[in-house]
């Protein structure tokens, strides 16, 4: 009994049961909370909600997850060692901390810009300790800094977020535990539990919103296992992204067709495809069972392909995300030709 609580299986399950309960105990007192101070979210044109609903409840998932993933990467084989565990953590708190206090009240863009920047520069240069150059901190920057909007930008819908984390960590851990490192393996189980906590309370209809605690964070999160992964082995980057390709299409062609329409593109808006699901009669359930249903028919195939015959990874990346794109534009046209509704749940 003890050698299996002890073991790699049972410290990665330990880890992750913390972390769920962490999460669902934070979550539970954040509402409470965000009622008593008004954090609430009124609705308006550009939310895809009806009734005032509190946010800030991503604080549960940021500690949970802070419980659950140090300690998996730090107790488990195939550890990124003490230095980036520790420098990981510290970007996490900083990117969750200005997100909380950007849930109380609107901070101006600037000193929020700044702490990412600084997280994720951080985090960067910590991961590009372990390859062959520092000057690959570079594109890691970008590519975190694009990571954590993204996650913010598609935090629009009930459960839609949470479920993407769930789906993520759960993946991304089985990939890393076959590829020999449980280390990054619990951690992205941990994620996973972590957003489950906050998922129970966020599903349609959600009794509180994640906020930029949550949705920047997460998206730093995500963007750290992935980099930890590639260092790890090169070969995990490819099934990694096939496993984020939801996200990242749907952010990144709407963000580029608005910069090419010549609109504000850096202003709240409802474009996104699951905004425009949303606004033609599709309940908030049944869109995240679509995104969920894109995640478990394409990109777990696609990405377990890619993981088995590294040769092809880059191959099968480029087939998930042109396909990706293909639906992304079907789903913006038959939007754009149904007459605008709203359901919320």
């Amino acid at each position: 009994m003890t050698a299996g609580l002890t073991g790699p299986v049972g410290i990665l399950v330990s880890c992750a049961l913390i972390a769920f309960l962490v999460s669902l105990g934070c979550v539970r007192a954040a509402i409470a909370y965000a009622q008593r101070r008004g954090m609430l979210d009124e609705p308006g044109r550009r939310r895809s909600h009806q009734i005032p609903t509190p946010r800030g409840g991503g604080v549960g998932l940021v500690l949970g997850s802070l419980v659950g993933m140090p300690a998996a990467l730090l107790l488990l084989a195939a550890s990124p060692g003490p230095g980036t565990v520790t420098v990981f953590a510290l970007a996490v708190i900083a990117v969750a901390t200005i997100g909380w206090l950007d849930d109380h009240g609107s901070l101006p863009i600037r000193p929020r810009l700044a702490i990412q920047l600084g997280a994720t520069l951080a985090v960067s240069l910590a991961v590009a300790a372990g390859t062959a150059s520092y000057l690959w901190a570079i594109p890691l920057l970008l590519a975190g800094v694009w990571c954590i909007n993204l996650h913010n930008f598609m935090d629009g819908i009930d459960g839609l977020a949470a479920q993407q984390a769930m789906f993520f960590g759960l993946a991304a851990g089985a990939l890393t535990w076959a590829a020999g490192s449980p280390a990054l393996a619990g951690a992205c189980v941990s994620l996973a539990a972590a957003a489950t906590g906050f998922w129970w309370f966020n599903r349609s209809p959600a009794r509180i919103f994640m906020g930029d605690v949550g949705s920047a964070t997460l998206g730093l999160m995500v963007f750290a296992l992935t980099a930890m992964a590639w260092v790890y082995r090169t070969n995990l980057l490819w099934p990694l992204l096939v496993l984020s390709s939801a996200f990242v299409v749907d952010a990144t062609l709407t963000l580029l067709v608005r910069m090419l329409r010549g609109a504000r593109w850096y202003t709240p808006h409802r474009e996104h495809l699951y905004q425009w699901l949303v606004r033609r009669g599709t309940s908030h359930r049944k869109v995240a069972a679509g995104y969920l249903a894109w995640n478990i028919l394409v990109c777990v195939p696609i990405a377990w392909i890619a993981f088995r015959f590294p040769a092809v990874a880059p191959v099968c990346f480029g087939a998930a995300y042109l396909l990706g794109s293909a639906v992304w534009c079907i789903g913006k046209r038959h939007g754009l030709r149904r007459r605008e509704r709203h359901v919320s749940a």
